[in-house]
């Protein structure tokens, strides 16, 4: 299926519905019927009631593909190769040691800490002359900014459930780094260049900046936050979606302006509690099919309950089969109860984590959404899973209001996939643009801001060791 009309939302006020439920959407909500604008095979394009400014500067084409598609290389997954962040001694100039000594003197203001990048041995040997020691000690003081500018300085260790694999390493090798640097005698710029492009990043730096060093507390949760934008790519993409779990929101985000946003509720403090990931959408899943939870045909005895009783199951959705060896799985079909909604987005990872809907949309409007096993529900789901799909080029305006309203399981894959980032920072930019803290629901800040009170890590791991806890979702129930 291709996309067939203009990406937007429904013209008129529409109530889409699959038997017994219903998600209304407004005129600005998923599709909008635009003969004046056409889709192309090399443009997707977005209404003028949709789209900042910056959208229609900047078009996302066929012949760039990387543009909406994933981040090669940036997934949560293993990676095997030599280590890019290993350089040889390089021969420093006097002026390119000078230059390098005037960065990491005002390296404060990217929340990192001068001590680490011997600045004092450095004007030593610079007054010793040229030679061997100044060579050594700068190119390792290079490199030492570059992996913690690049990568962020916390170590993985203290980097709790953060099982997203940062590919800039390969992207932004520090031996190349550093030639550019070296042939061009730019030491400040080639730096420069490895901030995260997030503008959330720079609002962060700009807090630091106006944070008098009196106030520590708030000083050490800002350089914390500005570190976690390290740990993801540099470049995010043109066009992504982006969770952060504290926040309780979710944004879809096109050349890094908020195009919409939704409520979330994420799973609570524990073992269900929600992993940080950079996984990638592959398909949309209409009218899901819930495959429920060994714990509760089992445990809660639901399996029997349904082979029993057919009326029962029949009026909640539930189908059961039993195996030769016994083992009996319960299916809960398509429909009004349907644990998962009418939508979720197909990410395959380890974890079993994946973004849907959820019958219990009121829950939507607590103020503590940190409350299920692990997965994400959303608000409005039905609105983000055909705007993904069409952004997708899986499916057109019109096949997606027919898909999403016919009762039927249907799997849409996506011609240009869509990146997700699964984050967490106790202190961001809000929906409203305005820079404020949220609640460390998982604990995490604590370990983050000891490794950044400590002295400095070298040879660090690049993924997590941590377990990987696959989220069995009993997306029924609400963790109180």
């Amino acid at each position: 299926m291709r996309i067939a009309g203009a990406f937007g939302v429904i013209a008129m006020s529409a109530t889409l519905a699959a038997p017994g439920m219903s998600q209304t959407m407004s005129a600005q909500d998923i599709l909008q019927d635009d003969d004046s604008v056409e889709a192309s095979d090399t443009q997707v394009t977005v209404p003028q009631d949709l789209r900042p400014e910056i959208f229609q500067e900047e078009p996302v084409h066929d012949d760039a593909p990387d543009r909406v598609q994933e981040i090669p290389g940036f997934q949560s997954g293993e990676v095997v190769q030599a280590d890019p962040r290993i350089v040889e001694m390089m021969q420093w100039p006097l002026a390119h040691a000078d230059a390098l000594v005037e960065v990491i003197e005002n390296i404060g203001a990217e929340g990192l800490d001068p001590a680490d990048y011997h600045a004092d041995q450095l004007r030593a040997e610079i007054a010793r002359g040229p030679g061997e020691e100044l060579d050594a000690l700068a190119s390792e003081a290079f490199a030492w900014l570059a992996e913690d500018l690049r990568d962020g300085r916390t170590p993985m260790e203290s980097r709790r459930q953060w099982f997203v694999v940062d590919p800039d390493a390969d992207v932004l090798a520090t031996g190349a780094l550093m030639t550019e640097a070296l042939e061009t005698g730019e030491i400040a710029r080639v730096l420069g260049s490895l901030n995260p492009t997030h503008p959330d990043y720079a609002a962060l730096r700009e807090a630091l900046a106006a944070t008098p060093e009196s106030d520590t507390q708030r000083r050490r949760i800002i350089r914390a936050n500005m570190d976690r934008w390290r740990w993801l790519a540099r470049d995010l993409g043109a066009q992504y979606l982006i969770t952060n779990v504290p926040e309780y929101q979710l944004r879809l985000t096109v050349n890094n302006q908020i195009i919409r946003s939704y409520r979330t509720i994420v799973g609570a403090p524990g073992r269900t509690a929600t992993p940080q990931l950079a996984e990638t959408v592959e398909g949309v899943v209409f009218n899901p099919t819930w495959t429920v939870p060994q714990s509760i045909v089992r445990g809660e005895g639901l399996g029997n309950r349904v082979l029993n009783n057919s009326n029962w199951a029949r009026a909640n959705g539930y189908t059961a089969t039993r195996g030769n060896n016994g083992w009996v799985t319960v299916v809960q079909q398509p429909g009004p109860d349907n644990s998962l909604g009418m939508m979720k987005l197909d990410m395959p990872n380890p974890h079993a984590i994946f973004l849907h809907d959820t019958p219990a949309r009121g829950l939507f409007n607590s103020d503590n959404r940190a409350r299920s096993h692990g997965c994400i529900r959303v608000e409005r789901a039905l609105e983000l899973a055909m705007t993904v799909a069409i952004l997708g080029q899986g499916a057109s305006r019109d096949e997606v209001v027919s898909i999403s309203t016919s009762g039927e399981y249907t799997r849409v894959p996506v011609e240009r996939t869509m990146p997700v980032y699964i984050t967490y920072f106790t202190m961001g930019v809000d929906i409203d643009g305005n820079l404020r803290t949220f609640d460390d629901i998982y604990d995490r800040d604590a370990p983050v801001l000891a490794a950044l009170d400590a002295p400095r890590v070298g040879n660090r791991a690049r993924e997590s060791d941590e377990e990987v806890i696959e989220i069995v979702e009993d997306a029924r129930t609400t963790v109180s």
